[in-house]
């Protein structure tokens, strides 16, 4: 029982990737000797509840077994004996003073574990969401002072260059030293903000917010106030009149434009960064993207690669799945990389992910095996290419998003990425082509290809519409009266 619950908080580390420290000498300059000892102690006092609290419950006991109940809506909920989800609740409390004690790096990985609903015990999750949103704040003589250090002088400014995080990541040290920089540069953030504004324009339920660059620096960004709820909060949604299978439609076009299409991807969409807001005027809800200080840009060789596993992934080729995934680094845990990208089960991903909704069984069974495989999972995000490490993230925190707005069984992220993919690869091809008739076939291809979806799209909606219900009685009728 111990032993399993622990795994579930290493887990809640090796989500974020986060590595504890391991054997590594850390210099006091690279870290604070006060929030290094804050965690290193948090971390001990969390492993000892566990080890504690639980060591009298003996595996397979009535206490452990999980208790299974229906709610209102149908949905299987799965609780589990009150004594972990005390441990879990206690843990998760921990954590949070952490992140908020030492702030910085550590406010992110709460933030990114408090998006994993799909994928953390509830307790963490609940506890961990305050800091999408009430994470600590400067003061406002802090902020006056940065202001005036910045703006108020005729003075060039030493750039601070301190070496980020307070954790080392998991996901190689080498990662966090060149992406967190760039986050703490705010001209890096306004341009990225703009380029990804003009690269996705043809969405216009997309809005970023406009950047003030003659009262920007490096230190301080004035941008457009935009407010909303945030995108898993099912409750605003519902209070505002907001389609949230539109909303979590139209976040899964974008993040398929930019992973597949375009290569430069918004890496940190936790709920506290993407708004949702509808315009009392028109009465159209639109998506509020904020803080673009992270984003991966994305090699042509990579990206296609990509493409070429998801659109295996989508028609259930598992020879291609195999075969893509070894190129992106998987090896022989090829499977095990295809459930992390999909969040579904090894079944699930055979018999095709599009085909069978997400039950309540196999959401059970990918939170178990999260835990279970926790060696495996290290070892492959050990392997996989660099710029796999932030679409991992990525993925994680939109699968959550989807599990909190209840629109995981949905196929239309899946439909929308394969179109995304399909143009992606055409395009590929057709830069690649020096013959006329070659591009010329592409093009058609593609074209077939597309409308292909459009046609299993428009049948999935009539096979849930009053109206497709009435064509196929139809249909049936007059197949039976010949």
């Amino acid at each position: 029982m111990a032993k399993r619950a622990l795994k579930l908080a290493s887990l809640a580390a090796a989500a974020s990737g986060i590595y504890l420290y391991g054997n590594k000498f850390l210099d006091p300059n690279d870290f604070g000797v006060v929030r290094v000892g804050r965690a290193i102690a948090t971390t001990a006092v969390i492993t000892c509840d566990y080890l504690t609290s639980l060591r009298n419950v003996p595996y397979g006991s009535e206490e452990y077994d999980f208790l299974k109940s229906q709610d209102s809506r149908g949905r299987m909920e799965v609780y589990q004996c009150e004594m972990l989800s005390e441990v879990h609740l206690r843990s998760a409390e921990r954590l949070r003073e952490l992140c908020c004690a030492n702030r910085g790096t550590f406010i992110k990985v709460g933030q990114h574990l408090g998006a994993l609903d799909y994928l953390l015990p509830e307790e963490y999750t609940r506890t961990l969401k305050v800091l999408h949103s009430q994470a600590p704040q400067s003061t406002r003589q802090e902020i006056e002072q940065v202001i005036r250090e910045d703006l108020g002088k005729e003075v060039l400014l030493l750039i601070v260059k301190q070496i980020f995080p307070d954790f080392e990541f998991m996901w190689l040290v080498e990662e966090a030293k060149k992406n967190l920089p760039l986050e703490l540069d705010f001209l890096n953030e306004g341009r990225n903000a703009e380029k990804v504004a003009q690269m996705l324009k043809k969405f216009d339920f997309l809005k970023v917010p406009r950047i003030y660059w003659e009262l920007s620096t490096r230190r301080v960004l004035l941008m457009e106030f935009m407010e909303g709820g945030q995108v898993n909060d099912k409750a605003y949604m519902e209070k505002n009149g907001i389609d949230v299978n539109e909303i979590s439609r139209n976040l899964g076009k974008l993040y398929s434009e930019m992973i597949f299409v375009n290569g430069f991807v918004h890496c940190d969409p936790h709920p506290g960064n993407v708004l949702v807001k509808k315009c009392p005027d028109s009465g159209k809800a639109y998506i509020i993207l904020l803080d673009h200080g992270l984003y991966q840009v994305l090699s042509e060789s990579f990206r296609m690669d990509y493409c070429r596993l998801w659109q295996a992934l989508i028609k259930a080729d598992m020879k291609r799945v195999q075969k893509y995934s070894r190129r992106l680094g998987a090896g022989d845990l090829y499977p095990l990389f295809a459930c992390m990208l999909t969040a579904r089960s090894w079944e699930s991903v055979n018999r095709g992910i599009d085909q069978s909704p997400l039950s309540a069984s196999e959401d059970v069974e990918i939170r178990s095996n999260a835990a279970a495989y926790l060696p495996q999972i290290t070892q492959l995000l050990n392997n996989v290419p660099r710029q796999m490490l932030l679409l991992l993230k990525t993925n994680d925190l939109l699968r959550g998003i989807e599990s909190a707005l209840h629109t995981r069984a949905s196929a239309s992220s899946f439909l929308n990425m394969s179109r995304c993919c399909i143009r992606a690869v055409s395009t590929y091809q057709r830069s690649k082509s020096h013959s006329l008739y070659r591009r010329v076939h592409i093009s058609l291809t593609e074209a077939l290809s597309l409308w292909q979806i459009d046609l299993y799209e428009l049948f999935l909606w009539l096979k849930g519409s009053c109206l497709g219900n009435w064509v196929i009685a139809f249909l049936s009728r007059m197949h039976h009266s010949t």
